[in-house]
């Protein structure tokens, strides 16, 4: 069925939160300015993709954090991370993350400065001791978080390696240098050893979900250190470490998800060295390497939206790439974009450093959002840090030292919470659209080029079947208002009440909750906004 609905979507020009109708006559303008109405059509019928997750990771900071004394702030940054509640007026409390993922260490924070690593922040702790015991009270902070998590309701919860333990690394560091081989860092005959591991590690803390290698395909340190833990690895190696946690699963209710390629493009090309191809590699059944038949391994592949955002055209060319692949090996495979951040120069638009909060970077991130969902379809979306003390722009919430200012030592044990554009950017999707919910089809009448629509309006649609609910996220990056309507080719929707809820990001307000009539839209410059209602 295709839907006709024509509202107005945002006047903030009153604080109430359920506007009247003489406050909708005045919103919208009716004595005069005529501005250019753009169509929107979606589709109840016409499904994409079904919805898994969306998430974010603990990593490295919150080994510090969930051990701060004061617990109100421990729990208002898990509140912000996990919640599903409203303040008392109305407004969301938290962006409701379905999934959270733990950094399973590797034992270089034991190592201290001998792990060369120099900051201790991207150091972790190792639940295998060298005698081969288990010490599960290790990684207690995050354990904190992750406890958090679940009592907020969080649906998945997810374990990731990036390096074997130090104890069978070849180099017994956390991390290989750069004159290292492609290959893992692991010590030979020990794959099986690190399979254990990693078994022993989800099922203590019944993760839904494992991920055993992340981004295998980049060089992570010096000969004399590293800025964090981390091993290249090859297909081969990743299929065999693969094939063995499958087979050592056994009867458990545990998934294995696959990939986390640093960049989109390792999923169809870059083989050179053995770590590319990896939709073919892992996903065709011609293949050596081929795992998609085996036992507890999620039917998905994983990548990292890093430096293939830019230009325009580079987003879009790359994620059609992706989706053109996966077509052409095996349709019905899922994909998950499974880290995220803003890092280095990205065309002279946005920079990881010096931290921004500004709401150009949340729209920067929405941008990504929106076209990871609808040109590379993904089914989860998850970003890295959720929390981050340091001078960047690759965080959720931030973390200053106590007197407030961005000192990275001085927030060890207790710090400022301040809160991103990045947040609340990935709340409007996070927040509402949720696991099992299905993306429709939407689109802007005219036109027909996403570089186009990159620059005016970006659109994409939900749908909760069993609680008949609809979910618009629409963002606006430019600098004028914007007038929409919602037009069918048969008839139209039915609200309930002819109502709906709109939630706004911009620069003045993280979303900002107000009940609206279902009569027109207008969308603010510079704003992110997303639409619930009921239908019949």
């Amino acid at each position: 069925m295709v839907i006709a609905i024509p509202f107005i979507i945002y006047c903030f020009k009153t604080e109430a939160h359920t506007l009247n109708s003489t406050v909708f006559d005045s919103c919208l303008n009716v004595s005069g300015d005529k501005q250019t109405v753009n169509v929107i059509k979606v589709n109840l019928n016409k499904v994409k993709q079904t919805i898994h997750s969306f998430g974010a990771s603990d990593a490295w900071t919150a080994k510090f954090i969930g051990k701060w004394a004061d617990i109100k702030k421990r729990d208002k940054i898990a509140d912000l991370l996990f919640s599903m509640d409203t303040t008392a007026d109305g407004n969301p409390k938290g962006i409701g993350l379905s999934l959270w993922r733990f950094n399973i260490g590797s034992g270089s924070f034991e190592q201290g400065t001998a792990s060369n690593i120099p900051d201790e922040w991207r150091r972790e702790e190792c639940f295998l001791n060298k005698n081969e015991s288990y010490d599960w009270s290790k990684q207690g902070g995050q354990q904190w978080f992750l406890q958090a998590a679940r009592q907020r309701g969080v649906k998945y919860t997810l374990g990731f390696s990036i390096s074997p333990p130090v104890f069978i690394t070849k180099n017994g560091k956390a991390y290989n240098s750069e004159t290292a081989s492609t290959q893992m860092n692991i010590k030979d005959h020990q794959l099986a050893a690190y399979a254990d591991f990693l078994i022993k590690v989800t099922k203590h803390f019944k993760f839904d979900f494992l991920s055993p290698v992340n981004e295998p395909q980049w060089t992570w340190g010096k000969s004399n250190g590293a800025g964090q833990e981390g091993t290249q690895a090859k297909n081969q190696e990743i299929a065999s470490l693969v094939k063995l946690i499958s087979k050592k699963l056994k009867e458990t209710p545990y998934h294995i998800i696959i990939g986390e390629a640093g960049q989109w493009d390792f999923l169809y090309g870059r083989n050179e060295d053995g770590r590319g191809d990896q939709i073919n590699q892992f996903f065709s059944p011609h293949s050596l390497n081929y795992i998609g038949n085996l036992p507890h391994v999620t039917h998905a592949i994983s990548a990292h939206s890093y430096f293939t955002t830019c230009p325009d055209t580079n987003l879009i060319n790359i994620r059609q790439k992706v989706a053109n692949r996966i077509n052409q090996i095996d349709p019905s495979l899922a994909t998950w974009q499974t880290e995220f951040g803003i890092l280095g120069n990205i065309c002279g638009l946005y920079n990881g450093a010096p931290r921004n909060n500004g709401i150009d970077y949340g729209l920067y991130v929405a941008k990504v959002i929106h076209h990871d969902l609808t040109i590379a379809n993904v089914v989860s979306w998850q970003w890295w840090l959720a929390m981050s003390p340091y001078n960047y722009s690759d965080a959720l919430i931030y973390i200053n030292a106590p007197s407030g200012q961005i000192n990275v030592p001085g927030s060890k044990n207790d710090g400022e919470i301040i809160e991103s554009k990045q947040l609340w950017a990935l709340g409007n999707y996070s927040r509402f659209i949720r696991p099992g919910m299905k993306r429709i089809a939407a689109f802007i009448q005219g036109i027909t080029d996403p570089v186009v629509s990159n620059d005016s309006l970006m659109i994409s649609a939900y749908k909760d079947e069993a609680n008949k609910k609809l979910v618009l996220v629409i963002v606006n990056p430019g600098a004028d208002e914007r007038i929409l309507q919602l037009k069918g080719e048969a008839q139209p929707i039915n609200f309930k009440d002819n109502i709906l809820n709109a939630y706004l990001t911009n620069e003045e307000f993280n979303l900002k909750k107000t009940v609206i009539s279902t009569s027109n839209i207008k969308i603010s410059p510079k704003s992110i906004i997303t639409l619930v209602g009921l239908y019949d």
